[in-house]
């Protein structure tokens, strides 16, 4: 078992791979196996009750349960992913920075900043931990999979909550670069602000009426014919924030599959990637005082690795 910066104690990862978590709720259920069945019902008895027998089910202290275990209402239980037939991600990650604290890595397009869905070990997290043998890697802000470039990860527990904070509170200037359809503005830069909630299906978002909860800054900085090529700079962090508002404005993002909305898809091809990339991190570091500037090698348009 390790600890968390919150002192809950959470089983090593196994393989790689770390625990999930769930809390028991109250149902008639006949067994352990049952009661997760419920919790996940995508996921069969008979694949339950196979983690049980191979120690990849646990109760809070850690202790793998057996297949016959009694559910018990409001009793946390971790759990092992696992995923067959996950897809293979092409493209590879760029180590750009490490040091006791810090690891800054150059994500490709299409994989996942965390295991989620069908990716497991096709997540970027996954990866970095195979290759620094680091368990306590963590992500202290994630991207889109879809977004290629930047992602800084926590090294240590110890000041993992140190640097968080520079993300909670707005303390690290993130811009982006994006390839879009050429918007006629006067003044640059542009401000987007909006209400942005989820829409349908589930994974997309979308403008809604009410107070703006999202902000982005928008500067062209290039054109090539009818595109323009954006530095983009989001004031607030809402999921598909900068996807949403260029497409909202009839610019959607080139290779953007999701938010094509009424802007017709000029430039986009389902065998490039989209063309947001996370191209700058800045920021003071609030242990060493000094300044901190990171900065992506890829260059947009971006295309799939050969």
């Amino acid at each position: 078992m390790i600890t968390d910066p919150h002192q809950r104690m959470i089983p090593v990862p196994l393989e790689g791979v770390k625990a999930c978590s769930v809390r028991l709720g109250h149902g008639p259920w006949a067994d352990l196996a049952a009661a997760l069945q419920a919790h996940f019902p995508q996921i069969d008895r008979a694949t339950w009750l196979s983690r049980l027998a191979r120690g990849r089910v646990l109760d809070a202290d850690g202790c793998p349960l057996a297949p016959g275990s009694p559910p018990h209402a409001g009793s946390l239980i971790y759990y092992y992913r696992e995923v067959e037939h996950e897809p293979l991600v092409p493209g590879i990650e760029r180590l750009l920075h490490l040091d006791q604290d810090l690891a800054v890595v150059d994500k490709p397009a299409g994989l996942p900043v965390q295991p989620a869905g069908r990716y497991l070990r096709q997540s970027l997290l996954w990866r970095l931990v195979q290759r620094l043998g680091n368990p306590e890697l963590t992500p202290l802000h994630r991207i889109d999979r879809d977004t290629s470039g930047l992602v800084m990860f926590s090294c240590r527990a110890q000041t993992r909550a140190i640097y968080h904070r520079l993300f909670a509170e707005r303390r690290i200037d993130k811009r982006y670069l994006a390839l879009a359809p050429l918007l006629h503005q006067a003044d640059w830069p542009l401000i987007r602000r909006s209400r942005i909630v989820r829409g349908e299906p589930f994974f997309r978002m979308r403008e809604a009426e009410g107070p703006a909860n999202s902000e982005t800054r928008i500067t062209l900085i290039g054109r090539q014919n009818d595109f323009g090529l954006y530095e983009l700079r989001p004031i607030s962090g809402r999921k598909h924030q900068l996807r949403v508002h260029l497409a909202a404005l009839g610019a959607p993002i080139c290779g953007d599959q999701v938010y094509p909305w009424q802007a017709e898809r000029v430039g986009t091809d389902d065998q490039r990637p989209l063309q947001l990339l996370a191209s700058t991190l800045d920021f003071v570091d609030p242990i060493s005082g000094a300044a901190r500037s990171f900065r992506s090698p890829l260059r947009l348009p971006l295309s799939w690795p050969a």
